[in-house]
């Protein structure tokens, strides 16, 4: 059975045209008018039959059709005068069997009012927009420096030189250290300061991702790979890093079963994703971070061994902040200018009490705990000056306040910093441990419950032989 098909009819061409494009015209090579709608007329207060063939610039004020027809060069959202008045028009090279034969003329605002009313209209839309660009941009690039670690003390200076020596090395970094003391800090310094700084830096919080999406969010997923699975597929973040650097914190508590799956990745530096059919090669620098002793992970089989020794190309131990007390108050002070300028409330200052209250606690949750008591100081302040009665130290249930070391003992007898008896303490139990073990540092190790890699480092500073 044969299907007729039926031609537009003109009348309708007509109409559609005049409900598609509110005004449009139509000119020959010669610049002469061949067709303009119901709705141009109107807005020209003219009729159809008084424009055509005429000559364009003889009907519309300033028009540039004529010359569109003779160069053939588009002309998009120009500002054309008009009636005392500015409209937006564009105009487009009309080509037949390769052939230039005219120009098609269309107005987008037929005055400043329109466009007005449009922008109105979009503005929200572009602000959503911007929104969204700059969390994606502030999401993909680091956003601090080797100037934004503060502290003089000697551990820090160590690790602090360590991690600018190799910031443009392509080996993988594992920053050690305790909950709070700013190895995210570290990671975003290492990658500024590299070749990569240009490149995307992508953060994943291993501990954070539930284990059935941790895949599809690493390693991305093909369209149609499982139900719910975007159009188009959807790049995971180790694709995004390509070029840059990733951060993969709290590495420790990645499940065994990701952890074979990253030390492909790490082995072959290539990702395939969730319904893949072929592997995607990258160049993505890993920078790693834990507060757990991977060490001993190992040992009890809850961390695998080769994907440590892979992490573990340049380790960077960063110390606590009871290890570095005299880098409180320098820390301290710049802290309270940040929260000067998040509560908008400037000219603040710690009082001699407040700083001696400072160096007193030991700090179990290192910078960040003394960021939160500085914030809540800030947050419960009458005046500028942040005393030792607003800051909130925890306190044990018997009443005593907790971690605290006593600067003096008695009127003319003080006591040790705490630094200082701390190394001390330390130096004397690894001694010992050492003597019971015979000198075996792997067995010194476990008695003093702390890795065999810690253990070296402690040496080699106390130098114990």
């Amino acid at each position: 059975m044969k299907h007729t098909i039926k031609t537009l009819p003109y009348e309708w061409l007509d109409e559609i045209i005049n409900l598609a494009a509110e005004c449009i015209v139509v000119v020959d090579h010669e610049g002469k008018i061949l067709y303009i709608n119901a709705a141009y007329c109107e807005f020209l207060k003219t009729r159809e039959q008084e424009a055509l063939g005429k000559p364009v610039q003889d009907i519309i004020e300033n028009s540039r059709m004529h010359i569109v027809a003779k160069t053939g060069q588009t002309e998009v959202a120009a500002i054309h005068p008009i009636n005392g008045s500015e409209m937006i028009a564009n105009r487009y090279p009309l080509y037949v069997n390769q052939q230039l034969v005219g120009a098609v003329g269309t107005v987008m605002f037929r005055n400043p009012q329109e466009w007005m009313d449009y922008s109105k209209k979009i503005k929200p839309l572009l602000e959503e927009l911007k929104y969204y660009k700059n969390k994606y941009e502030k999401e993909l690039y680091s956003k601090y420096h080797f100037g934004d670690l503060i502290g003089n003390s000697r551990p820090f200076m160590e690790a602090k030189t360590l991690a600018e020596r190799v910031s443009d090395s392509q080996s993988a970094v594992l920053l050690l250290g305790e909950s709070g003391t700013g190895k995210e800090l570290f990671a975003h310094a290492i990658h500024q300061n590299s070749r990569r700084r240009y490149a995307p830096f992508l953060r994943v919080n291993c501990a954070s991702i539930p284990e059935h999406l941790f895949e599809s969010e690493i390693f991305g997923y093909e369209e149609g790979s499982f139900t719910g699975a975007k159009k188009g597929g959807k790049k995971g973040k180790f694709e995004l890093a390509h070029q840059g650097s990733i951060f993969l914190d709290e590495i420790g508590d990645l499940p065994l079963q990701m952890q074979s799956k990253l030390l492909r990745v790490l082995q072959e530096k290539e990702i395939e994703r969730i319904g893949g059919r072929s592997p995607i090669p990258i160049d993505v620098r890993v920078i790693a971070a834990t507060h757990r002793d991977l060490e001993q992970m190992v040992q009890e089989g809850k961390f695998r061994q080769d994907l440590y020794y892979r992490l573990n190309v340049i380790n960077i131990q960063i110390p606590s902040l009871k290890e570095r007390l005299e880098d409180i108050v320098p820390i301290a002070r710049l802290l309270v200018k940040k929260l000067e300028r998040k509560f908008d409330r400037y000219g603040l200052e710690l009082s001699d009490g407040a700083i001696e209250e400072l160096q007193c606690y030991s700090w179990p949750g290192n910078i960040r705990e003394l960021e939160n008591v500085l914030e809540r100081a800030v947050n419960v302040l009458d005046g500028r000056l942040i005393g030792p009665e607003h800051l909130y130290l925890p306190r044990k249930p018997d009443g005593e306040e907790m971690q605290r070391r006593p600067l003096k003992t008695g009127k003319n007898q003080a006591v040790k910093p705490l630094k200082e008896a701390i190394a001390e303490a330390e130096k004397k139990a690894i001694t010992e441990a050492l003597v019971i073990s015979c000198g075996n540092k792997a067995e010194a190790a476990k008695l003093l419950r702390i890795g065999k890699t810690s253990l070296y480092e402690k040496c080699k500073a106390y130098q114990i032989d």
